[in-house]
């Protein structure tokens, strides 16, 4: 099954991470120097790459906006609020539950996945999807985990300096720049940033998996399975029904499920070790959605699939 291929060596991956790391074949504080590496270059490379070579027009399609953002939007607000019984009153751990339960490894899974099934059409949605986590779950998450101090104090006057500067939000900005003036990233410069954007996935997964400790899940394992039950189930429910109210065609109704249904994005983590925040929560709960997703995903691809039937490979 083809996505099972695709999600198997994901998960493996953190697997190889876990035992290098539980066997003392690799330090688990390396873990730290791959997610400060993940954080400041290789996923900034990603996002001006895959930003700015999408024409802006293609960016704006509305109504799959409106399911997927919507419903990745009011997925978080809604963990947000709720949070507090696990996480208590502190924002940034609130919002690591919140982007747990929310944003989505869209470009990693869900994209190859819809390729792989349907074609080339289905993979303007997905990269729209992935620009929406970029644009808009990025930078959210990022004022939400600067907007408080370590005293929980709302900082001062650095506040926007520390967010336009972060990392993340400035290559996000680059991209959409690039992306609106409408040339082409030239071939040695894409070139040079594919080489550190393809290091963002086996050393975010590597890091997950030498971060994670079996006592860190058994400690985590219940907001670990209520926020990967919203995730897997929840999530794409509540998408599922903004794309039907917004009357998107089947072929985007189908981006849209399968986008909010893939396992929580590994990036979250390398947001949770840059700011010290729910590591072993979030690395948890990236493990447990990523192993669930293989039964997941097979179940919402063949409930979708009398959708769209002349969306399949070939279309």
């Amino acid at each position: 099954m083809a996505v099972a291929d695709l999600i198997l060596p994901v998960f493996a991956v953190i697997l190889t991470g876990w035992a290098a790391g539980y066997f003392g074949y690799v330090s688990r504080s390396l873990a730290e120097a791959l997610i400060h590496f993940a954080y400041n270059i290789a996923m900034p490379a990603l996002l001006v790459v895959t930003i700015g070579q999408e024409p802006a027009r293609s960016l704006l399609a509305w109504r799959f906006l409106m399911a997927f953002g919507g419903g990745s939007l009011l997925c978080f607000a809604a963990v947000f609020l709720m949070s507090g019984r696990w996480a208590g009153p502190a924002m940034p751990s609130r919002t690591m539950y919140a982007l747990c339960a929310s944003m989505t490894n869209t470009g990693f899974v869900a994209l190859p996945i819809l390729q792989a099934l349907y074609g080339p059409h289905a993979v303007l949605p997905a990269a729209i999807a992935t620009v929406f986590v970029a644009v808009v779950m990025f930078p959210l998450a990022v004022l939400l985990l600067e907007l408080r101090g370590p005293a929980g104090r709302v900082r001062g006057g650095m506040l926007a300096r520390h967010i336009l500067l972060n990392p993340m939000v400035l290559s996000t900005l680059l991209g959409v720049v690039w992306a609106i003036v409408g040339q082409p990233i030239p071939g040695p410069v894409a070139a040079y940033l594919k080489i550190f954007a393809d290091a963002l996935t086996p050393c975010a997964l590597f890091a997950i998996g030498l971060g994670l400790s079996l006592d860190g899940v058994r400690a985590n394992l219940g907001p670990s399975l209520a926020l990967a039950a919203i995730k897997l189930i929840a999530m794409p429910v509540l998408v599922y029904g903004l794309a039907l109210l917004c009357g998107l065609d089947p072929l985007y109704t189908i981006a849209a499920v399968i986008c909010a249904a893939v396992p929580t994005a590994k990036t979250v983590f390398i947001l949770a070790g840059e700011h010290h925040c729910e590591e072993p929560l979030v690395a948890s709960t990236i493990s447990i959605t990523t192993l669930f997703s293989i039964v997941s995903l097979v179940i919402w691809l063949y409930a979708l699939s009398g959708l769209n039937a002349g969306a399949a490979v070939g279309h």
